[in-house]
């Protein structure tokens, strides 16, 4: 069995096109949605003091080389140590031996990648042309990499983003500034919806955005409630979206931002679309410019496959080299 540290698996990573990366989640994607993989209910614990989370995925997708299981942990008071908010590593096993393969010590690098390539992925088919800034709800890690992967999906370098604190959103500007980002900070959340596309990627328990706030064209792409208790968005904008994405449909009506429209009785089953249904299908896309969308990504195991094998890969043919 390989064992393979952080500053290996970014070089590989680095070494890689991210078009490539991004095709093989949007294949992960596609299998999921048309019932090819297995996929098990989360395994989770939940921190109260200090708080924090840990996500335990895994699955397959039939027919395939590997499987895989992940651990990540999020421990969200983590910056007062000056350490990340993520941690954790992947696990990826023969899929016709059950020997494993090898140990992936990302330190959450890689669930950190795969969030971001899925924000890009639900951007990509769901945001509307003209994108003149994007609007993000969270200074730390996603909230740098979700507008970083949008780079090519969207052409602007215009950026407003909020934070509690004016700590963390001079952290923000100084980091993404030194990327040639334009970055406008704020403490008012509402001040994100003057964007066409929002980016949410907080642990909050307590809806930032509100439904009057969101302008016709909006898309959201909401990431950060990934548990039954966190929630970031108004459950009411649900009401004015013509176009609801899940990464999965079963997962977000009991986790997530849908979970919290779907029990208020504001939005139903039937009119959420999963994002593997979406890529292929260009009927699913946003369809006009005054569409209001939402996509709501809380994790699938597909996507820790799928990197965990590209990345594995890429790493196999360096030694072979």
């Amino acid at each position: 069995m390989n064992i393979y540290k952080l500053e290996e698996i970014k070089k590989a990573l680095e070494e890689m096109k991210r078009e490539e990366i991004m095709r093989a989640i949007e294949e992960g994607f596609i299998a999921y949605s048309q019932g090819k993989a297995v996929i098990p209910p989360v395994g989770e614990l939940i921190f109260k003091d200090p708080p924090g989370d840990v996500h335990i995925k895994y699955g397959y997708i039939v027919g395939g080389k590997y499987y895989v299981i992940k651990i990540a942990s999020g421990f969200y008071e983590n910056y007062k140590y000056n350490l990340p908010s993520t941690q954790g590593l992947m696990l990826l096993f023969s899929q016709k031996t059950g020997v494993p393969e090898a140990i992936l010590l990302d330190e959450g690098y890689l669930t950190d990648v795969r969030t971001a390539m899925a924000g890009a992925i639900a951007a990509k088919y769901l945001a509307p042309k003209d994108v003149s800034c994007i609007g993000v709800l969270g200074a730390g890690i996603q909230g740098k990499m979700q507008v970083l992967y949008l780079d090519g999906i969207v052409s602007t370098k215009d950026v407003v983003v909020w934070s509690r604190t004016e700590k963390r959103l001079k952290e923000y500007k100084e980091y993404m500034g030194n990327l040639g980002y334009n970055v406008k900070t704020t403490t008012n959340p509402r001040d994100v919806a003057e964007c066409p596309l929002i980016v949410t990627a907080t642990p909050s328990t307590v809806p930032l955005l509100k439904a009057e706030d969101i302008k016709k064209g909006t898309h959201i792409t909401a990431m950060g409630a990934d548990t039954p208790e966190k929630n970031e968005i108004d459950p009411k904008i649900f009401l004015k979206a013509d176009r609801v994405v899940a990464d999965s449909i079963s997962q977000c009506i009991e986790r997530g931002e849908i979970h919290h429209a779907v029990e208020k009785g504001y939005l139903s089953k039937e009119k959420i679309l999963e994002l593997g249904k979406v890529i292929p299908s260009r009927e699913l896309w946003r369809q006009s410019e005054d569409e209001i969308t939402v996509a709501d990504l809380t994790g699938v195991a597909v996507q820790d496959l799928q990197i965990a094998k590209v990345v594995y890969e890429k790493l196999k043919e360096k030694e072979i080299k």
